[in-house]
């Protein structure tokens, strides 16, 4: 199913299966509605599904070891949608490092006898929050992220740490030796699919040659979740990763603005995560502003047209490829024929709102730019369609889904791309 199909489903049964006007729930019957509207409406917000639960807000903490459990998500959780707990050592080299790393007196460390009995129980804690648990784990052989996923079954996402750079870790055949031995760690994402769960990897972005390779590798042996600590190469490098996966990604480090979330947002993240700035104001902060922004301008992560700079994403808001600009050498460097190109586009906004526009400059709405850009062609056709800029972007949303979709699994890859 689609992502425009899944959301069409259900917004579909949030109309059918929400409280009938003016009948009052009591006790539990209560908070269960409130709370199944209030992920309707994050989900018409931002449409983000992870482990197939909603997410409420495009806001994540990051592991940090030592500090990020159960109790400290719970003391954030009102402005969280996903929380990775950890990082935890898994299997005796790691705990062996971890213990080694504790004992120079200037790092925390999450020590315990018992990894499995532990993580379920901070599992167990965030059992009745909106917030989706993710643990950040540490291990150094495949069978031991496999043999945890059979404990803790399917109701958490587990992240490999590949980013963590201490000497002792890596030594241990753990964190960024992953990044050095990426068949390893397409074995390590092998091994936790094999048992049917939702994998995330955290990477430091600039320790390998290529993070766009790594990115496809990654996509290419099963995970779901890229989490990249951009480091100092910021959004460029964002560009890059986006354009050369579908993966759901979640940009980290230094954002603790709503500036810098949205250069994150517009340049291919899904999610943005926080770990040592996650005081409550600076989430209650981004949680507010990105809420109010999706609100208004109707898709929350748009990306930047690809003239100014915008990823793949941006496709969407491209015209006919009759002029020499920076759509041309997009499509050639993901081998889509300009024919394909436009079939494409008119195919999947047939039967929808985008197919008017019979004034606009190539007849169809599908042709036609981001609101940001001032175009009265563009305007006349939606007021015509009493079609609103919320909706516009959103129904844009729903293409670039499709483009997406189109050249992530319908073409070959392009290492160029």
């Amino acid at each position: 199913m689609s992502v425009h199909d899944l959301r069409a489903l259900l917004f579909h049964s949030h109309f059918i299966i929400s409280p009938i006007p003016n009948v009052r729930c009591k006790g539990i019957c209560s908070i269960t509605c409130n709370r199944y509207e209030l992920m309707m409406d994050a989900f018409g917000r931002f449409g983000l599904l992870i482990n197939d639960r909603v997410v409420k807000t495009p806001v994540a903490l990051a592991s940090m070891a030592g500090i990020v459990d159960a109790a400290y998500v719970l003391e954030r959780k009102e402005h969280v949608g996903i929380a990775f707990m950890g990082g935890y050592s898994i299997d005796e080299p790691a705990l062996e490092a971890a213990r080694q790393m504790a004992a120079g007196g200037d790092r925390r460390e999450f020590l315990c006898d018992d990894p499995e009995q532990e993580l379920q129980k901070q599992i167990t804690l965030l059992k009745n929050t909106h917030v989706i648990p993710a643990i950040n784990l540490r291990g150094s052989t495949p069978a031991a992220f496999a043999r945890l996923a059979q404990e803790l079954g399917e109701g958490v996402v587990y992240e490999i740490d590949a980013h963590c750079r201490q000497p002792a870790m890596v030594a241990a055949g753990c964190g960024e030796h992953y990044l050095h031995n990426t068949k390893e760690l397409g074995a390590v994402i092998r091994a936790l699919k094999s048992e049917n769960v939702t994998v995330s990897v955290k990477i430091r972005a600039g320790v390998v040659p290529d993070d766009r390779r790594l990115a496809e590798e990654c996509w290419k042996a099963g995970a779901d979740i890229l989490h990249i600590d951009l480091m100092d190469f910021g959004s460029a490098k964002l560009r890059q990763i986006r354009n050369s996966c579908p993966l759901l990604i979640i940009a980290n480090n230094s954002i603790n603005s709503f500036d810098r979330m949205r250069e994150m947002l517009s340049h291919g993240a899904d999610l943005v995560s926080l770990a040592r700035h996650a005081d409550e104001r600076t989430l209650a902060g981004l949680d507010a502003a990105i809420t109010r922004y999706a609100d208004e301008e109707g898709w929350y992560n748009s990306p930047k047209q690809l003239c100014r700079g915008g990823d793949i994403r941006a496709l969407t808001f491209c015209c006919m490829p009759v002029k020499e600009c920076p759509l041309i050498p997009t499509l050639n460097r993901i081998g889509m024929p300009r024919e394909d190109y436009i079939r494409m586009k008119l195919g999947a906004v047939e039967g929808t709102p985008l197919e008017q526009g019979k004034q606009t400059c190539f007849g169809s709405l599908a042709w036609c730019c981001k609101t940001s850009s001032p175009c009265m062609f563009r305007d006349m056709t939606l007021k015509g369609g009493n079609i609103s800029q919320k909706e516009y972007m959103r129904l844009k949303r729903d293409l670039s889904d499709t483009i997406m979709s189109r050249v992530f699994h319908d073409l070959p890859p392009d290492d160029t791309c």
